[in-house]
């Protein structure tokens, strides 16, 4: 392998470990800022979240804390072991660590939404989860 395939290689593997996590029809994730977390093994991401009229994120779980603040549109949130939420712009939501949730858009407009996850560094960002 020459030297040029080599490092195509590596920057895309580098890429893909620092993708969220794979994107699901009609939700754009970017991660904004990526630091060093409150604590050895964590880092903090602040990430923008668009998701499109009717789509929804699919069920999954992170390995840590996500807190966030819903910028415009509408969406319902399901977080297990609790009853479905609707947020709009100017609410917050905050999802403990491990536990399963989906969230859809609702209406006729994009939601979109700033997300902050405190997790454990190395591990993926989200897990998907059984429907």
């Amino acid at each position: 392998m020459n030297a040029r395939v080599l490092l195509a290689v590596l920057a895309l593997a580098l890429y893909a470990a620092s993708a969220p996590h794979a994107q699901p029809p009609g939700v754009q994730r970017q991660v904004l800022q990526r630091t060093a977390g409150p604590a050895d093994g964590q880092e903090v991401l602040l990430v923008r979240v668009e998701i499109a009229p009717g789509a929804a994120a699919g069920r999954h779980s992170h390995p840590g804390i996500e807190t966030g603040y819903v910028v415009e549109g509408e969406v319902v949130m399901e977080i297990e072991g609790e009853a479905p939420r609707t947020l709009v712009p100017g609410d917050s939501y905050l999802i403990p660590a491990g536990r399963i949730h989906d969230v859809r858009a609702v209406g006729a407009r994009p939601a979109r939404a700033l997300a902050t996850f405190v997790v454990e560094r190395g591990k993926p960002l989200a897990t998907p989860a059984a429907p």
